[in-house]
């Protein structure tokens, strides 16, 4: 009997474990460590951060589904991996650390025959002087990243709403609050669903709302841009972002790094080398994101975590890294199996794995601040790299060690992406767009680096409802309902 042990239930962990629990069968033990009691579908969250759903409608509680599938669950962090075994433990084991309410801080080890490393993003506030304190959110701004996070946002945000019913005038900011930080997507949605909301609650007009992000041009979104198909024209996201912030009149402030955050008031610096302050009343900034704090050890004890890790955290698999020139980036520098640069039965799919190099053309300051937005691997891509990762397991578990692994790369997969703008039966709205390939191709699609006639986007009530449907459909999968496999990453 192998044992496959996946760290983290988030979308690639938790579409490798359901999957290599059906393909492999009672014959073989998968086991899920994960520091969560609970599954979150994290795009819902921004209408929890509104006050329009409930935590309770984008969670659920993982051990009776897990126990469903016949996955063991350990509710636990990850602290070291012990890829070599030790001089007293033959198989390779993980270090874990109950996170369980009846026994917390406990220290026990598993043993794998294979290990998929699926721990996601550590929430860095700390990088930011002011934003929070290592993991912590801090106390001056809210977040959306967890359930949790959205519930209190969207508490603040009602005192906001109050305030303005009462006369007094409120300034909103939303973004980014570090120069290195990814997810723009998110912080996108939760600028026009609280642009949206202000205006059902007839106080729009009493809400100063402003935009900042470390992008060096609006929509942008750690992806270097797009051009995509929309209304019959080819338009770059740029005109497509800047037309619906002036729409909604949101003005914005652009490759900022926030360097500093007070209580009502953040510093910046801008990509000219300039200095700025923004004050503010209500803001919600998204934290840059690291690997978790997870070591590497060797049989003999030494740390090891320079050769599994590069120096943000995330585990080196089969990229191509160390190429310096943003000219001489390829599409194929990207990984296509996720199996780890130095161990073969290790594999980290989703936001675990380190990217050769971001997507966005890298920028500096003249004071040699680099703000460039880090690439984007959540959501679709995560899950569909979660389920070609449990493909090369069981491969490997059934057919012997040296089977073909499964290839996804980034560079060779589309996306659909839905991103909200305001929700509401009748009048929400949101923005649906397909990108192919998700790793800009300048060899093959010169000029844009993407496909045309399969990346395109739109705007409207439709959209809203299929992100609605979506929510629906995601989390009846996530709970391995009837049918489930049938519904795509």
């Amino acid at each position: 009997m192998a044992k496959l042990v996946i760290l983290g239930g988030g979308v690639s962990g938790h579409t490798t474990a359901t999957f290599a629990a059906k393909w492999l069968g009672s014959e073989h033990e998968v086991i899920v460590v994960t520091p969560n009691s609970q599954w979150n579908w994290i795009p819902s969250n921004i209408w929890v951060g509104v006050g329009q759903m409930k935590k309770e409608e984008v969670t659920f509680d993982l051990a009776p589904v897990y126990k469903k599938a016949g996955i063991t669950f350990i509710q636990a962090k990850a602290t070291e991996i012990h890829p070599e075994g030790s001089v007293t433990v033959e198989k390779g084991f993980v270090t874990v650390e109950s996170t369980a309410a009846d026994s917390a801080g406990e220290v026990t080890t598993v043993e794998y025959d294979y290990l998929v490393n699926a721990t996601g993003p550590k929430l860095n506030f700390g990088a930011t002087e002011g934003l929070g304190i290592g993991s912590e959110l801090g106390e001056h701004t809210v977040s959306v990243c967890t359930a949790g996070h959205a519930v209190h946002a969207a508490e603040k945000f009602a005192e906001a709403i109050e305030k303005m019913r009462a006369g007094t005038r409120q300034r909103i900011l939303i973004g980014t609050g570090h120069g290195t930080c990814t997810c723009q997507g998110a912080a996108f949605e939760y600028i026009f669903n609280i642009e949206h909301e202000l205006n059902k609650a007839g106080v729009r007009d009493m809400a100063d709302v402003k935009w900042i992000s470390n992008e060096s041009f609006l929509g942008d979104f750690g992806m270097g841009g797009l051009h995509m198909k929309s209304m019959g024209f080819t338009v770059s996201s740029k005109v497509f972002a800047e037309s619906l912030f002036t729409e909604r009149g949101v003005p914005w402030i652009i490759g900022a790094h926030v360097n500093k955050v007070e209580s009502g008031k953040i510093h910046y610096e801008l990509l000219d080398g300039s200095m700025g302050e923004e004050e503010f009343d209500f803001a919600m900034l998204i934290p840059p994101f690291t690997g978790v704090d997870l070591k590497a050890i060797a049989k003999d004890g030494s740390d090891i975590s320079d050769t599994m890790f590069a120096p943000n955290k995330f585990m080196k698999v089969d990229a191509k890294y160390g190429v310096a020139k943003y000219e001489d980036w390829k599409a194929s520098d990207w990984p296509a199996t996720y199996q780890s640069a130095a161990y073969k039965n290790i594999f980290a799919p989703g936001i675990a794995f380190a990217p050769p190099h971001p997507i966005s053309k890298p920028m500096k300051s003249p004071n040699g601040t680099v703000i460039t937005p880090a690439p984007p691997r959540t959501g679709m891509p995560a899950g569909i790299i979660g389920k070609a990762v449990a493909h090369s397991v069981c491969d490997m578990i059934t057919k012997g060690v040296d089977a073909p692994l499964h290839r996804i790369s980034m560079a060779d997969m589309g996306a659909a992406c839905v991103a909200s703008t305001g929700k509401g039966v009748f009048n929400g709205t949101a923005a649906a767009m397909t990108v192919y390939p998700v790793i800009p191709d300048f060899d093959k699609y010169p000029g844009t680096g993407r496909d045309t006639e399969y990346t395109f986007g739109e705007i409207g009530l439709a959209g809203h409802w299929i992100k609605h449907i979506l929510h629906h459909m995601f989390i009846y999968k996530a709970k391995l309902k009837p049918g489930w496999t049938l519904i795509p990453e």
